[in-house]
Parts: C-alpha cells; structure tokens; sequence
C-alpha cells in the first residue's frame, strides 16, 4: 500500500463515486491528489479534508473539462499546487442513453467531448509536463466490446478512447510515460442507480428487483463492482508494478457475458 509514496496525481471527476474512491485509493498508496470536479465543490473539498485528515494530501480543483483550455489550466494549476505531476486519471464522463432517431448534434457534442476530447486533452498537458515514469489511466467502458440497447453514442466515445490509449502508447513510450485504460462493468454508485435500468432491453425491464438482476444475468461474479475494486484496478495501472503495460484497456467487469 506505499507503491506511489512521492507522485503526484490528477484525477478528474473525483468528487464522487468511481472518481472518489480513485482518489482515497492514491492517497492511501502514499499520493498526493488533486481532486477535480465540474460542480460538486462541496463534496470535493470535503474528500480533500478527509484525506488530510487521515494522513494525505490533497487538494480540489474546479475545471470543466469538455473545454481544452480549462483542462491545460487544471493541469497547470496542479502543477503548480503539488510541485509537479506523475500520474494522470481521466476519470470524468458522462452517460447517454437514447435510439439512433433521437441523437443530436448537441448530444454528439456533449457525449464525445467530454468522454473522448476530455480525455484526449488531458492526456496532451499532462504529457507535457510528465517526466520519465508517468503514467496515465483513462476510462473506457465494458459498452465498447458489448451491445446495449440504444447506447450507441456513449458506447462510441468510450470505443474511442480504447483506440487513443493504443496508439498513444508508442508516442508517449518514447518519454517514458505509459498510458493504458480501466473498463469497467457495472459498478455499485450513483451514477448507477440512475442508469442502471436502461442497461437491460425494454422486454426485461420488468425484472423485480433490477440492479440484483442486471449484475446477475450479466457477469460471471453475479454482483456489480464497488468503486474500491475499480480503484484497485487504476491504482495498480499507476504503479511501479505495471511499469510494462502500456497501450492496453483493463476490465474490470467481473466477467461480463
């Protein structure tokens, strides 16, 4: 639990859930975080006393990052704030749901420029300011390599960000930095209680019981994920030990079928 004592870590959208437990999984491993957050100050700053108080450090740090240029001023800004930057975790996303005949021009924006653009931006100050070891862990999503009714859009954008983290990896091997990405599959949060339903075709939508449902009918563990076993997954992507991956997107899904 002391692989990251010394470095020095961004995680986007980690006021709540994933992002959360992200940021309290760093901080136990020996981190220093910036906590980012669009809109939860509140809850932000209250993860960053919280880690002080049991030992770390932290900082919150507002920035929206759909817009590139709030996105290298966040960076810059931690920069400035933690003396440096080592580990970078794009985190920050949002969900869609919706069929084809309804997807508009604004929800194509929304969609790709916070899950894809967001991303791709973050990754491109951070590499800026990374030396030699960084590392990077983006967030794709178990909807890239398996259909769901009417995720079309969203499942796109995380496909996305898969194929970023595959093709950045030569470009950013040659400063010693490795990039790689987290999918999870179900995970127990807000976020899920919202869109857990929409997960299951309309015909099973009936199912008592749904989110019990949905885990079991669709992984092997027959449960979903806590945001601790994500975090397990990222904390270890950021480590010394996954010093030889690079290029390569994690599920953590619990054996989605």
């Amino acid at each position: 639990m002391n692989r990251l004592i010394g470095k020095r870590a961004l995680v986007t959208g980690a006021s709540r859930g994933i992002g959360a437990a992200i940021a309290r999984r760093l901080a136990a491993e020996g981190a220093v975080v910036a906590i980012n957050y669009r809109s939860g100050r509140d809850a932000a700053e209250a993860l960053a006393k919280e880690l002080a108080a049991t030992g770390g450090q932290a900082v919150a740090l507002q920035a929206d990052v759909s817009d590139p240029e709030a996105t290298r001023a966040l960076v810059a800004r931690t920069v400035e704030a933690l003396g440096g930057l080592d580990v970078l975790i794009s985190n920050a996303g949002v969900e869609y749901f919706g069929p084809l005949e309804s997807i508009t021009v604004a929800d194509y924006e929304r969609v790709f420029g916070i899950n894809v653009a967001g991303q791709l931006f973050a990754a491109q100050a951070a590499a800026a300011v990374m030396g030699d070891g960084g590392r990077m862990v983006l967030t794709s999503s178990v909807s890239a390599r398996h259909a769901v009714f009417e995720h079309s859009l969203y499942a796109a954008s995380k496909a996305a960000v898969s194929a970023l983290v595959l093709n950045l990896a030569p470009e950013l091997a040659r400063h010693g930095i490795t990039i790689n990405a987290v999918a999870a599959g179900g995970t127990r949060s807000d976020m899920a209680a919202e869109h857990g339903p929409h997960y299951l075709h309309p015909v099973l939508r009936d199912v008592p019981d749904l989110p019990d449902s949905v885990s079991t009918m669709f992984t092997a563990l027959g449960r979903f994920a806590e945001p601790e076993e994500v975090a397990a997954a990222v904390a270890f992507l950021a480590s010394p030990e996954a010093s030889y991956v690079s290029g390569s997107t994690l599920a953590v899904d619990g054996a989605f079928m």
